[in-house]
């Protein structure tokens, strides 16, 4: 199942509709936030805004479906149920559900994509087996969320990197996206003001094989987006390489003093896809 919405995606609290069509506009896709980002006492608040953007109808939203994912409550939580309710009428079919722990949840979101969230140590543990439902088109993992289920205090160190066992989450959940041919999105960069920083983690992202990062702010959006865009120089590169694979037929062979082989020009291909070039 392919499934890609585009390298930035920005979360937006689904109790502020003020801010629904700015984060669509700045962002490839938008994550309406009916989870963490909503006070307990405001969540009935928070569907009925959703609901009231989509029009009396149910037919003429705001925001564009391709392009809306809908963050739902877990759903061993009493709002869960009440999360359902409200998109069975809406035409958003995108969810992401927080803090997935098994594949046994993703049953009750029969007939909607799913983005499973792993955020708690049995969510990534299970991340295989969750990657492998039939209903779930992407995987991301929390760093935070994680950590707080070990009994941690932060996910990062002093110099901003990450520590150990979310560098282990990180590639856990990407790992078992990948195995079962379902897109990664990486965990959001909570420095808000470290656009550097973020743009170095990006690019790591990038170069690792995520699909995507999610985004906290309308000023991040720009930042992951230049970083998944190939500049003209890799592009280039990029088609010159294919070209001396074409020229030099099957096999392995020499190109610039470097060894070439499949999963080389594998790498040129994707790049020539972020780019959205033809390979």
């Amino acid at each position: 199942m392919t499934f890609s919405m585009g390298p930035s995606l920005l979360f937006c609290p689904a109790d502020r509709p003020e801010r629904y069509l700015k984060a669509a506009s700045r962002a490839d896709a938008v994550i309406l936030d009916l989870e963490d980002a909503v006070a307990p006492p405001d969540k009935q608040r928070a569907r009925g805004a959703i609901l009231a953007q989509v029009g009396a109808a149910g037919d003429d939203p705001e925001l564009d479906p391709s392009r809306t994912i809908v963050r739902v409550n877990p759903v061993t939580t009493e709002d869960f149920a009440k999360d359902l309710h409200c998109l069975a009428h809406t035409p958003y079919r995108t969810v992401m559900l927080a803090k997935a722990e098994s594949a046994e949840q993703l049953k009750a979101l029969e007939g909607y994509q799913v983005i499973a969230l792993c955020e708690t140590a049995l969510g990534v543990l299970n991340a295989p087996a969750i990657a492998a439902a039939p209903n779930v088109v992407a995987l991301m993992w929390g760093a935070e969320d994680l950590l707080a289920t070990l009994g941690g205090t932060s996910s990062r160190k002093d110099d901003g990197g990450y520590r150990a066992v979310a560098l282990h989450a990180r590639s856990s959940v990407l790992l078992a996206a990948r195995a079962f041919g379902k897109e990664a999105i990486d965990a959001v960069y909570t420095n808000i003001p470290d656009l550097d920083g973020l743009a170095d983690e990006t690019a790591d992202a990038v170069a690792s094989g995520f699909g995507s990062k999610a985004c906290i702010h309308p000023g991040q959006a720009a930042v992951v987006r230049k970083a998944y865009a190939p500049s003209e120089e890799e592009v280039a590169a990029a088609h010159e390489l294919l070209d001396a694979a074409t020229a030099a037929g099957s096999g392995v062979f020499q190109h610039h003093g470097k060894m070439i082989d499949g999963p080389i020009l594998k790498h040129a291909q994707g790049i020539l896809r972020r780019a959205g070039r033809d390979a």
